[in-house]
């Protein structure tokens, strides 16, 4: 390998929270790069103690969305120009152009990690003017950059046929091979009566992710229970649906868990959900990090029909797959899902073999080749 090199990672959001960028962390310092990350939370006070190579701001968001927007660009401008790399990388489209103006003045490389379809967001599917600004950014500068990465094939497709560039490198969001070493019993910690079984999602708690009509169909279907574990903006808009059901005995809130802890909750359950809509472009092509963190805790899935998740599904025999537009398609594989402690076990065992393959150490691999 060639010699150790500089990375620093730009990011709008808690880096301790996010999955991907505590992989990169984790994965580039095991192979002795200096990794340095520039995160931002406006949900909790950003955090004492925090490793050396870890910057994390507290933003005010209350008022006007721009002039957070302004007071971040502000901060990951003054950080960046005060930070040493060989390589830059935006992990996301909010931090992609001031990460890119910093690079090419230090005449470095820099890398985009196109997450989303950005343009295509869900929340901004009402809001044509931000559309329209963020199509226009995201065109400008990825077709500028040094790599582009990506979370699935078919992403990688659609970036290519939209912007006309290069084919991204597809880097699905995978999480580190590992097991639980201590699972969370649900119904001690929660008292959830031992006859129910658990179903589980995790993530940010946002509209189009599933979570209503999970709620609606647990009106008829009662022998289980849902945790959710993350936070949002659409929490409490959930929390008042499952009171206006009279669920507040079998919904659990749990809030947001901590990267290095999660496996042992999500361990914990009987069925890993990700139900998301199709309700935008980026959803139909969503490819959830919480798909593979269920298949890494060996927790069968219940998904919707959307084209990726379908393929990694079907491809791995580990749960089943409901059509989101019919209801009662949610609520007979749900109750079937749940009941068939047989199939439950098979598509367990299922999930363990399929998680020697899908785990990071294995994707990493890719971006490493690159780059030495």
């Amino acid at each position: 390998m060639s010699s150790a090199k500089d990375i620093a990672i730009s990011f709008l959001g808690n880096a301790l929270h996010d999955t991907r960028v505590t992989n990169l962390i984790k994965s580039f310092t095991a192979v002795n790069f200096n990794v340095k990350v520039i995160s931002f939370d406006w949900s909790n006070e950003a955090k004492q103690n925090l490793p050396a190579n870890i910057k994390l701001f507290k933003i005010n968001r209350k008022g006007l969305n721009l002039g957070f927007y302004v007071s971040f660009l502000k901060l990951l401008f003054t950080e960046l120009l005060k930070t040493k790399a060989d390589i830059y990388f935006a992990e996301d489209i909010y931090s992609l152009p001031i990460t890119y103006i910093v690079a090419r003045y230090k005449k470095k490389k820099v890398f985009y990690n196109s997450r989303e379809l950005y343009p295509f967001l869900a929340g901004l599917r009402k809001r044509p003017i931000i559309q329209f600004c963020i199509r226009q950014i995201e065109k400008f500068f990825i077709r500028r950059v040094d790599l582009v990465m990506t979370t699935g094939e078919m992403d990688a497709d659609f970036l290519v046929g939209y912007y006309g560039i290069k084919r991204p490198m597809v880097l699905r969001n995978l999480p580190l091979y590992r097991t639980a070493n201590n699972p969370i019993n649900f119904h001690e910690k929660l008292h959830i009566d031992t006859r129910l079984k658990i179903l589980l999602y995790q993530g940010v708690i946002l509209d189009g992710r599933g979570i209503e009509p999970l709620l609606n169909a647990m009106t008829t279907v009662t022998d289980c229970a849902l945790v959710i574990l993350g936070d949002g903006a659409s929490k409490e808009k959930y929390q008042n649906l499952m009171r206006q059901l009279h669920l507040e005995n079998r919904v659990f809130f749990m809030g947001t868990i901590q990267q290095d802890a999660l496996i042992n909750y999500t361990s914990g359950a009987d069925v890993g959900v990700s139900l998301i809509e199709n309700i935008s472009r980026s959803y139909f092509l969503a490819l959830p990090g919480k798909l593979f963190e269920y298949i890494m805790a060996h927790v069968p899935v219940l998904v919707s029909d959307l084209p990726q998740m379908r393929a990694i599904v079907e491809q791995n025999n580990i749960g089943e797959i409901i059509d989101l537009n019919d209801s009662n398609d949610l609520k007979v594989k749900l109750q079937h899902l749940i009941q068939d402690d047989e199939a439950l076990s098979q598509y367990k065992l299922n999930c363990e073999t399929a998680s020697k393959k899908l785990n990071w150490e294995s994707e990493f691999q890719k971006l490493v080749e690159i780059i030495t």
